[in-house]
């Protein structure tokens, strides 16, 4: 695996999530495995810091009054009435570790939904730094992973998906989603799986 066409694409990591106070913590199930989560994306994230792959992040963040959202359901209506991901809540903040890292993540911004290529220059992005693999990481693995690497996928980018960097909201669905519904579109992979593939094409 090359990785000067590769692009690893943080999904959601911001304090509404992954902090100990996060608004939407509590839709992961499995504290300890939120940690996890965390913990093996900050490693993940070290290792590639001084590749030549691209590291993008794709924070989702809303107006203070949800003015975008028209008759919002599901996870999105779960946002609203909590009050998560308003601009300059702190909630909305990425997380400091992945703000420590500064320009070397691209931040793409305009994520109002589910798909992180819906409504942002993710793909642009993607097309001029001639990236022809998507990796994705970060929450919710049922919803927006899954409706980021399936936009990838139907845009023509191999997709892999990290299942120990990835957050669901219950054990059963992260490996329902990682043993059935993945691999009809995307590659499953473990992060230290991932750095191994790249180190036998080196």
């Amino acid at each position: 695996m090359r990785l000067d066409n590769t692009a690893i694409v943080f999904v959601g990591y911001q304090k509404d999530y992954f902090a100990v106070d996060g608004i939407l913590r509590g839709v992961i199930e499995e504290a300890d495995r939120t940690n996890n989560i965390l913990e093996n994306s900050l490693q993940l994230l070290e290792r590639l810091s001084d590749t030549n792959a691209v590291l993008i992040q794709t924070p989702i963040i809303f107006t203070e009054d949800y003015s975008e959202l028209n008759d919002p359901v599901g996870i999105l209506k779960t946002i609203v009435d909590v009050k998560a991901f308003r601009s300059g809540a702190p909630g909305a903040d990425l997380l400091p570790e992945f703000a420590a890292y500064g320009e070397r993540i691209i931040t793409v911004e305009g994520k109002r939904g589910l798909n992180a290529f819906s409504n942002t220059e993710l793909d642009t992005v993607l097309r001029d730094k001639a990236i022809e693999r998507v990796v994705l990481a970060g929450a919710v693995t049922s919803i927006c992973i899954d409706s980021t690497g399936r936009a990838a996928h139907e845009r023509g980018y191999r997709v892999s998906v990290l299942s120990d960097c990835t957050a669901s909201r219950t054990p059963f669905e992260q490996s329902f989603y990682c043993e059935n519904i993945f691999p009809l579109y995307a590659e499953v992979l473990t992060a230290d799986d991932f750095l191994r593939g790249i180190r036998s094409k080196e």
